[in-house]
């Protein structure tokens, strides 16, 4: 059984990041769940609370019954982080080290396998500043995932889809 901390922002693609916490749970896995201001206003903290049966992660400054620092001991905790759906936001924060909310101190914080899952309307993933922040994520040991191509979500076709949920389980779960 791994440990899986998902960090999920805000793109319309996070409501595909329930199909991979319920695969990963149905397998065994422990999933933990950190969901940006933005993600939440996509879907709502309690579906992957319910799907992964753990309190899901929203607020840095959330008041807590124990003494725990929570972005440390989640980082600690993980054998593989994922951010899925990952915007050029949250890209671009982790690229430059920016530690301004829960998911971007996690992931800063984790020494385990590092995997960003893209998505993004295609002018965005073109974007060279997009492209350098993911190269700059690539030599600092960050798996970068690729993007799929299809219809988006605003009507553009082309570049920057999230890879479907079923292949980014399987990258997941994959041993290197």
């Amino acid at each position: 059984m791994k440990s899986i901390v998902i960090g999920i922002s805000g793109g319309i693609a996070c409501y595909k990041t329930a199909e991979i916490v319920n695969a990963l749970v149905k397998k065994g896995h422990n999933v933990d769940v950190i969901m940006t201001e933005s993600a939440q206003k996509f879907v709502t903290p309690l579906t992957f609370q319910t799907l992964s049966q753990n309190k899901v992660i929203t607020d840095m400054f959330e008041p807590t019954d124990c003494w725990d620092v929570k972005h440390i001991s989640l980082a600690k905790k993980a054998d593989i982080f994922i951010v899925v759906p990952a915007t050029a936001n949250i890209i671009g924060k982790i690229a430059c080290g920016i530690a301004d909310d829960m998911l971007s101190t996690t992931i800063m914080a984790a020494t385990c396998r590092k995997i960003i899952a893209p998505a993004m309307n295609t002018a965005m993933w073109e974007n060279l500043i997009v492209q350098d922040n993911l190269k700059k994520l690539r030599e600092y040991g960050y798996e970068v995932l690729d993007t799929d191509s299809g219809r988006l979500a605003c009507g553009d076709i082309g570049a920057g889809k999230l890879l479907p949920w079923e292949e980014i389980v399987e990258i997941i779960l994959r041993e290197d």
